[in-house]
């Protein structure tokens, strides 16, 4: 038999570069790594393009400076006229997202419970849902006048197509072997809805939130801005015609700014939250 090798011993190599996995990152390589850092550093770059742009044309009734809008925005929130409107244009919807939500549960339950349920959502997507809400403006002016009831029923256009849309086909893309674990377990009727279903299909689901809110906003907005011609009440949407007739150019690009800040603080807090708290820690993915 040959002999046994001789032992040999290898020298440990330091190498000074590799950082101890136990250490901190520091302060700079999280920035670095942060999503919310470069975030908010577009923002900054945004921001300075505008300024600098204002400064450049030199004409505030062609584009305001940020500094111009600021003080317009400011100036407005102090008179409490641009709470109260943000306050009118939130509460409509508000009023019409919810509405919309439940129509599309409604729906959605109907299309996984029957055929003809399946063919009514599908044939009612596919006609109203490439309807721009702006286009059935007259006809709620007809219907319902000026005011709230008008603006609420095209809002709820908006939600309803497109939630029901994507909760629909989330729904179909749950696996039939979640489903048929969920019967095993003798997890049945709504509870097997809440239990399995939805969870599965949330990130879907997320989704139709997500759009139905961007379109009901951006209608809305829209809508006010229809309406603000006939009625001196209105949101948002009233208060940046209003400006734009008095020639108040700054004002209008608050306006603008609000809308924006909005779409951003829903986005960034309330839907961020909402996914933290299902989908993270369910661990599902889109």
């Amino acid at each position: 038999m040959p002999d046994d090798r001789p032992e040999r011993e290898i020298p440990s190599i330091l190498l000074p570069e590799v950082a101890d996995l136990a250490t901190p990152l520091s302060l700079v390589e999280r920035l670095r790594t942060s999503l919310g850092f470069w975030r908010l550093m577009v923002l900054v770059v945004l921001a300075l393009a505008w300024e600098g742009y204002g400064r450049w044309i030199g004409n505030d009734l062609l584009f305001p400076t940020l500094g111009e809008t600021l003080t317009a925005l400011w100036e407005a929130t102090v008179s409490g006229v641009l709470p109260m409107r943000i306050f009118a244009s939130l509460r409509l919807l508000l009023a019409g997202y919810a509405i919309g939500l439940a129509a599309a549960a409604i729906f959605t339950t109907l299309a996984m419970s029957s055929l003809i349920g399946r063919a009514a959502l599908s044939t009612l997507t596919a006609m109203f849902n490439p309807l721009p809400a702006v286009a059935l403006l007259p006809l709620a002016l007809l219907w319902f006048g000026l005011g709230s009831p008008s603006l609420i029923f095209v809002i709820v256009h908006s939600v309803l197509w497109s939630v029901s849309l994507n909760a629909y086909a989330g729904f179909g893309a749950v696996n039939q072997t979640l489903r048929m674990v969920g019967w095993n377990l003798g997890i049945r009727g709504w509870r097997h809805v809440a239990l399995i279903l939805v969870p599965a299909a949330f990130p879907a689901i997320l989704s139709g939130l997500k759009i139905g809110w961007a379109f009901a906003w951006r209608t809305l907005i829209a809508a006010e801005l229809v309406f603000g011609v006939s009625s001196r009440s209105g949101g948002i949407g009233w208060f940046i015609y209003e400006n734009r007739n008095q020639l108040d150019i700054a004002s209008v690009f608050a306006g603008l700014l609000v809308v924006i800040a909005i779409g951003l603080l829903i986005e960034g807090l309330i839907f961020r939250l909402i996914e933290r708290v299902t989908i993270q820690r369910w661990g599902v993915g889109a």
